[in-house]
């Protein structure tokens, strides 16, 4: 009995066109119910799976265009130059200069990572130190892993100290305004940071949550008094000259 031969032009066409197939794709292109035979047919070509979705995505390794970080997307799963998700958290730790935060991670690679983490902390391929009340992950190799250190340490005090000096230059540009100035960039800054920014505001330049919101409110209108800090007849009432009675 001759053996089965399953013809591969019409799994290459599809892959051509979709990029990326699941394993029912590829069964059906090759008019197969086995996995082992799709196995074979891929082992002969060269492929990847995905890292997202469980490793459930296949593509061949002619087919990616991977950007600047190793990974690329095809209908909605990631693929990394370095395959496996292990791999690819691994390789991303060593290479951050100054090492890596779990949230970080999973910004870039748009998958959870904290398990991966903690497999490849327990198997000795990354370092984990406490870093003022964060795990930062960083290389085992001791010179390596104390560059990232520095690194995320200088980053760490530049961070700490931006705040401080932009409220001392908010408040010093504040006390330059007169009262109207004043109300409005207290406005303006609370409209630029969005919900709860009159109370911020507020706590900055020591002024009253309703002041900020007034500002805020006239910016909004428009009704912004042009050569004049208060409206007609605000401020305290003209003390009039008494004469001394006769």
């Amino acid at each position: 009995m001759k053996p089965v031969r399953f013809v591969l032009q019409p799994l290459l066409d599809l892959f051509q066109r979709l990029q990326a197939l699941t394993m029912p794709e590829m069964k059906a292109a090759l008019g197969s119910r086995v996995d082992m035979t799709v196995f074979r047919k891929l082992a002969t070509l060269g492929y990847l799976t995905s890292y997202s979705h469980r490793g459930s995505y296949y593509t061949l390794k002619s087919i990616p265009r991977f950007d600047a970080q190793g990974l690329w997307l095809a209908r909605g799963a990631w693929f990394s130059r370095q395959g496996t998700l292990l791999n690819t958290v691994e390789a991303a730790v060593r290479e951050a200069p100054a090492g890596q935060v779990a949230s970080k991670l999973e910004a870039r690679l748009h998958v959870q990572v904290k398990d991966v983490l903690l497999q490849l902390v327990r198997a000795r391929r990354v370092e984990r130190q406490d870093f003022h009340g964060l795990y930062l992950y960083t290389a085992r190799e001791q010179t390596r892993r104390q560059q990232q250190r520095m690194a995320r340490q200088a980053l760490w005090e530049k961070g700490d100290q931006e705040p401080n000096q932009r409220h001392a230059a908010s408040v010093l540009f504040y006390s330059l305004l007169d009262e109207q100035q004043r109300r409005l960039y207290a406005g303006l800054e609370s409209l630029k940071q969005g919900h709860g920014g009159d109370r911020r505001l507020a706590e900055i330049l020591g002024l009253d949550e309703q002041t900020v919101a007034r500002g805020r409110q006239e910016l909004l209108a428009a009704k912004v008094l042009r050569g004049r800090v208060r409206q007609p007849g605000g401020g305290r009432p003209r003390a009039e000259k008494k004469l001394p009675v006769c």
